[in-house]
């Protein structure tokens, strides 16, 4: 178990907590322990597992680090179960820590409204406003249900109740002012966005600035949630809808197929089905092409044209728009209909 928890395991975790398990309880220490003290969390660390008493001191050699950050679900997905911890068993240091985990997140919104993927020490692409895998929208979730007073955030104090609901709105203006226009007019989202200019901006060396259908569907999703939409709200959800829709690929599939010619004997490729659709990762800012690159950076329009490592280790292609479309936007313009 990384530092993400999937949805279901963190709710059978609360479950394991509600139930007064121990081991939620020792999870809930380890958090402790790993978190730094800036008051966030690193990302892909093994934090439910047995801490020995050798690896406990090493562990309290690295509170200092400055390597907390909201990448992988790190720090927001700790201060969630933190908080269903406290409320179940009501042990004093784990409020504590959830209430310096968030002052932490708090500290690191840019006064834009945007977060850095890590804080304090942003670095590089680090730096920049960051929806990849759902990293600003998981924090500014987070925020939202202290602001609401969700029963599981009940015991936060008023005045960072209040400072919750101001970061969520900067957040919302933050999403606004990020999303890309093409000619006039409104697309989507990149992955990442420059933290001082908002353009679309890149990450690694095969994440190019472009338009993201992945990321771009929690954003959208994020906009829905909002009770009472403004007008500006309304307009960049119906824009990024209509983008889904002229993006859609259609007549193709991303497939996993064996080959003995490739390393470890499999490939992954896109191959012709009239029955199937789905959406490119990455798209390019002003043609709306798919694009694709490897280690080396160079922009290409061929999944067949990177080399055999990245093209079978990254999500090149995504179907959550397609939920989006049938599910999500129907049900949201029938609850905004006026």
């Amino acid at each position: 178990m990384g530092s993400i928890f999937p949805q279901t395991l963190l709710c059978l975790l609360c479950f394991f907590v509600v139930q007064g398990d121990g081991d939620a309880l020792r999870i809930a220490d380890n958090f402790i322990l790993y978190q730094r003290s800036s008051g966030g969390w690193p990302k892909n660390v093994d934090m439910a597992k047995v801490v020995s008493d050798s690896e406990r001191v090493a562990i309290l050699r690295q509170k200092n680090n400055n390597d907390a950050t909201i990448d992988n679900g790190a720090t927001y997905t700790q201060l969630s179960f933190l908080a269903h911890v406290y409320t179940a068993q009501r042990q004093e240091r784990h409020r504590e820590s959830f209430l310096k985990g968030f002052d932490y997140l708090l500290r690191a919104q840019y006064p834009n409204g945007g977060w850095p993927q890590f804080y304090p020490d942003p670095r590089g692409y680090h730096k920049h406003i960051t929806f990849n895998d759902g990293a600003m929208i998981g924090v500014m979730k987070l925020l939202r249900d202290v602001a609401e007073k969700k029963p599981v955030y009940s015991f936060v104090d008023e005045a960072r109740r209040a400072s919750a609901a101001k970061a969520v709105q900067k957040g919302t203006e933050c999403i606004l002012k990020t999303q890309v226009i093409v000619n006039g007019r409104r697309t989507v989202w990149g992955a990442q966005h420059d933290e001082v200019t908002f353009a679309s901006a890149p990450a690694r060396t095969f994440e190019p600035a472009s338009l993201s259908a992945g990321e771009s569907v929690d954003v959208v999703r994020f906009l829905m949630s909002i009770k009472d939409p403004s007008p500006a709200i309304v307009d960049a959800v119906e824009s990024a809808v209509r983008w889904f829709e002229e993006s859609e690929l259609k007549g193709i599939k991303w497939i996993e197929k064996a080959d003995a010619s490739q390393p470890g004997g499999v490939d992954r490729v896109v191959v012709k089905d009239p029955n199937a659709s789905t959406w490119a990762r990455f798209y390019e800012i002003g043609s709306n092409r798919p694009i694709f690159s490897g280690r080396d950076g160079v922009v290409k329009y061929e999944l067949a044209q990177i080399e055999h490592e990245r093209r079978t280790n990254y999500n090149w292609y995504v179907d959550e728009p397609a939920k989006l479309l049938k599910r999500d936007y129907p049900a949201w313009r029938k609850r905004t209909a006026r």
